[in-house]
């Protein structure tokens, strides 16, 4: 989808990602496999990728702003207002473990999304649900989410950070940093951490999530524990959309419910107790007609928005016109490099507009928002 307005300024908008996004896809290279072996044929085992320039051959249209907020607000079913509105602690939580299930979304092999420009912007809403997205870091690349519903009193707090490792016939990415979701009105905070990224190229090229999600919430004495991914480090063995775990009380240790199933399908609940069985999360009812977001007052949007950042690069790959598209990257890149030089020739240091972040000495990296709450934007998801 592209709009213009009267000065020809641009906002190109993609389908979500769905369960089939791999299906999806007819903007991916020709011999997929040996392009991108050749990309790193220079790279040694090893070595941080924080600096790799990846070819526009090789983006899908979005960004990674566009991506970690498709993964709270296009969703079919308002799982998070669940969260809330239970009656007791227990199934509030199971409720926010299977809202976390939900943020889980299906990488695509072979293409990657842009990686965000310093102080870009996401800014989408879905019904009374804000979502608000800025990268305050370009090197390390760190992107702040925070997200707010006055109805039904629920925050949502990321600060993460991609850590991309090459190991020869992979490439492991590691998503640092907290993710908080804040049930106001009881009281609760619940934290909890993102799986890893692992590409493999060698011997069956795949992309999956991987290694162990915790959910904690210190309110009701609830954790629980998800491992993601299969067992076998070569993916011969087991499913890499699986999902195995448990929840239990924190101060006890004694586990309540068993978890298993995959993400893309269902995950399972078994009380430990009475030996019961209910479904806890259908990916059906959270994947199915999805809906692309759509510019609801153009004159609203920030220059900062992904969505105009890239509209050039976008169009291009849509296209497939991949000359244009090398052209239109090293645009948004060189324009970068002029206002680092700038602001270095100015003794300036960039600050985030929209969070307050601080920085530890052991690479940690934390945010908190200016604003209480995230106001209506000017992209909104169509509600069904």
């Amino acid at each position: 989808m592209v709009t213009r307005n009267e000065d020809e300024r641009k906002l190109v908008l993609s389908r979500p990602l769905s369960i089939d996004g791999e299906s999806e896809v007819d903007y991916r290279a020709p011999n997929l496999i040996n392009r991108i072996l050749s990309l790193f044929k220079n790279v040694r085992p090893g070595s941080d990728l924080a600096h790799f320039k990846l070819p526009p051959l090789f983006n899908f249209p979005k960004s990674h702003l566009q991506c970690y907020g498709e993964t709270v607000y296009c969703i079919r079913s308002d799982m998070l207002s669940r969260c809330n509105l239970a009656n007791n602690s227990i199934d509030r939580f199971t409720s926010v473990v299977a809202w976390s299930i939900s943020t889980l979304r299906p990488p695509i092999f072979g293409v990657a999304p842009y990686n965000p420009i310093l102080g870009e912007t996401h800014h989408v809403s879905r019904a009374t649900f804000n979502v608000l997205l800025e990268q305050i870091s370009h090197h390390p690349p760190v992107s702040a989410l925070h997200a707010t519903d006055e109805e039904h009193n629920i925050e949502l707090i990321w600060c993460q950070q991609c850590v991309s490792k090459f190991h020869g016939a992979s490439v492991e990415t590691e998503v640092r940093g907290k993710r908080q979701l804040k049930l106001l009105s009881r009281g609760e905070t619940y934290e909890m951490n993102s799986p890893n990224l692992l590409i493999r190229f060698l011997p069956m090229p795949g992309v999956h999530w991987a290694g162990t999600v915790r959910i904690r919430c210190p309110e009701n004495d609830l954790e629980a524990e998800l491992r993601c991914g299969p067992k076998s480090f070569i993916g011969l063995r087991g499913s890499h959309r699986s999902v195995k775990g448990k929840i239990y009380e924190i101060s006890t240790g004694r586990t309540l419910f068993e978890l298993n199933g995959h993400w893309d399908r269902t995950v399972t609940m078994k009380d430990s107790n009475s030996r019961k069985l209910t479904v806890l999360y259908n990916a059906e009812e959270v994947f199915s007609e999805l809906k692309t977001p759509i510019v609801n007052d153009l004159q609203g949007v920030r220059s900062t928005e992904s969505a105009a950042v890239w509209s050039e690069l976008s169009q291009a790959i849509m296209s497939q016109d991949w000359e244009k598209a090398k052209e239109a990257k090293n645009a948004v890149e060189e324009k970068q490099r002029e206002l680092l030089r700038e602001r270095q020739s100015k003794g300036e240091t960039w600050v985030p507009q929209h969070f307050s972040v601080t920085y530890s000495k052991d690479g940690g990296w934390d945010c908190s928002p200016t604003r209480q709450w995230v106001p209506p934007a000017p992209i909104v998801v169509p509600i069904s």
